[in-house]
């Protein structure tokens, strides 16, 4: 693949998970279709979503979850320090460990 195309496809997911995020809370149905056609680029066009990206969608029911909007977020009590993201379509929670 060229890099140019690649480059170009990394903008765009950017782009649109972005406009998702603005758009999570006023028009949730166009937050979700922004976020789908993000993940299509990504997969049409064989790049990895960067890490930033893919953590607004859910592990298991793969839908974009905005950060308070439609999930819910706490931080662990545990001697590990981690934020826990309960998505509030499917019910799943997981847990990111914030460095220390």
């Amino acid at each position: 693949m060229k890099p140019v195309v690649k480059k170009i496809a990394l903008e765009r997911m950017e782009i649109l998970i972005d406009n998702a995020l603005s758009n999570a809370k006023t028009n949730p149905k166009l937050a979700q279709r922004q976020a789908s056609l993000a993940k299509k680029i990504s997969m049409r066009h064989k790049v990895k979503m960067p890490y930033e990206l893919r953590m607004v969608f859910c592990k298991k029911c793969k839908s974009f979850i905005a950060p308070g909007i439609n999930s819910k977020i706490r931080v662990g009590r545990s001697t590990i320090k981690s934020i826990r993201i309960t998505c509030n379509f499917c019910g799943h929670t997981y847990r990111k460990v914030i460095a220390q």
